[in-house]
């Protein structure tokens, strides 16, 4: 590109930031890079009364979570600070005074009372809502007077009310506006902050941006932000609005469609390679068929045009089938150490530590079965605890009963207690309890699924023998003794 490509991402610290717009910082990010440029990140924290503490952490937390770098704003400076919106009032001030200056704004002295009766009654006559420029041809006297009098006011700007204002999307091609159904928005609250239109459009000229990725929903906002680039007479970046991510039923998404806050998602388990390649193909695509991608092929061939217009459509079981991809392609000690932190949360104080030796031989054996980190604790479970909790019942297999269970488990314990330590090893516990369950006239579905019960007290788990060898003789026999005693107790 001819001109330096600089994007940023501005989020506004209300809460924790949810899948569209971590999309959107991802996007801009994939962008910056693809073009050697710079992504900068900038906190628009005007709206002072909706602002959560900590949110702005959890926000930088989770970019670095995901591994998005940032080149200019929070704990990493740059040379168009400060980047939080709170610090620079001062900017948006000289901005509104120099549109005031050209008749391009003024100051309305509207009470919001007088505002809000305005709308119902144009919601009463079922006419266009919106602020009806009364102040906008106030006289000079009734201007001073109301100075002298010390009104609170709001400054808003004068929306040209005529003729049409058009832009030429990156994304959605030529878009275009009639001016007189945009109001008078506006730009400087009563409490002397400005609003996202003002800071938005001051911001990313001091900054020198130029694309601005945003979201679809700020599509109609921006006529307003056209015109007031022309009003200031700044340069105006390269606008492309992302497109929407609806939930499976195509309704606007929600939690209940399973989209949550960042940090969620790696409570839950996810791990960030999957989530970019999730993320990247809302709106996006490498050729129109290929799924998994590395961060680093995402990135090598991001390009606006491949973005598409459509709405994208949030789909969960997709995002645990592909963070189940990216689990199986870990390396054995990657994934061991990840899983860590889960068991750490879920077990009792006296599973912990975990043996990390222990864990590695034990991560093969579910490696495949897992989709999110946030499965290992349960699935892991039964290797390491003391003594398992389950129905003695549900040993006894289809076509055998009490009697005959104890019994082969008795010989199951018999015939493993005569293996020495080098010799526990899968390959042979199959071949020794294969001619036990043989001899005792039980097919493999009834002796190996009492086994399978009386060691882990599931029935769905690794495969037996190689589960068996990983667990250890003396841990075996250990639950088989104690399955073969609660059956005959009972």
């Amino acid at each position: 590109m001819s001109t330096p490509v600089r994007v940023r991402y501005a989020p506004s610290p209300t809460g924790n930031p949810h899948i569209g717009n971590i999309r959107t910082a991802m996007f801009n990010w994939l962008f910056a890079r693809r073009h050697g440029g710079q992504f900068i990140v900038r906190v628009e924290d005007t709206d002072q009364a909706r602002i959560e503490e900590g949110a702005v952490e959890h926000i930088l937390n989770g970019l670095e979570w995901l591994g998005i770098d940032w080149d200019e704003g929070p704990r990493v400076g740059g040379p168009y600070g400060p980047y939080f919106q709170s610090e620079r009032l001062e900017t948006y001030d000289a901005a509104a005074e120099r549109l005031i200056a050209s008749g391009n704004a003024y100051r309305c002295y509207c009470t919001p009372e007088r505002v809000a009766e305005l709308r119902k009654e144009q919601a009463r006559n079922k006419q266009r809502q919106g602020y009806d420029s009364h102040c906008r041809d106030l006289s000079d006297s009734e201007r001073e007077a109301n100075e002298a009098a010390g009104l609170p006011h709001v400054v808003r700007f004068a929306m040209p009310q005529s003729g049409m204002t058009t832009l030429e999307d990156a994304i959605r091609g030529h878009v275009e506006w009639q001016n007189e159904l945009t109001d008078d928005f506006v730009l400087i609250k009563s409490d002397g902050f400005p609003t996202y239109h003002l800071a938005v459009t001051v911001d990313d000229y001091a900054m020198q941006i130029s694309h601005v990725l945003r979201a679809e929903e700020w599509l109609p906002s921006a006529a307003r932000h056209v015109q007031l680039y022309r009003a200031l007479d700044f340069p105006m970046p390269q606008f492309g609005h992302l497109p929407m991510i609806l939930g499976s039923d195509r309704a606007k998404l929600s939690k209940r469609h399973g989209a949550t806050s960042l940090m969620e998602y790696r409570d839950d388990g996810f791990v960030p390679d999957a989530l970019i390649n999730f993320m990247a193909l809302l709106g996006w695509s490498l050729d129109g068929e290929t799924e998994i991608m590395t961060v680093d092929t995402i990135r090598d061939n991001f390009a606006l045009e491949r973005v598409g217009k459509p709405a994208a459509i949030f789909d969960l079981d997709k995002l645990q089938w592909m963070n189940g991809v990216y689990i199986r392609q870990m390396g054995i000690g990657d994934l061991a150490d990840q899983i860590v932190p889960f068991l750490e949360t879920n077990y009792p104080e006296d599973l912990l530590p975990v043996d990390r030796e222990y864990l590695l031989r034990i991560v093969p054996l579910v490696q495949e079965r897992l989709k999110t980190l946030a499965d290992a604790p349960d699935m892991l479970s039964y290797f390491f605890e003391d003594e398992l909790q389950f129905d003695a019942e549900s040993v006894i297999q289809r076509g055998m009963d009490t009697s005959g269970t104890v019994g082969a488990l008795r010989r199951a314990i018999s015939e493993l207690s005569a293996v020495g330590e080098p010799d526990f090893e899968h390959q042979h516990l199959e071949s020794l309890l294969r001619s036990a369950g043989t001899e005792l006239e039980l097919s493999g579905r009834q002796f190996f699924g009492a086994l399978r019960t009386a060691i882990t007290g599931r029935t769905a788990t690794p495969p037996l023998f190689e589960m068996m060898e990983v667990m250890g003789k003396e841990r075996v026999l250990k639950r088989l003794a104690a399955a073969a005693e609660n059956l005959s107790a009972d």
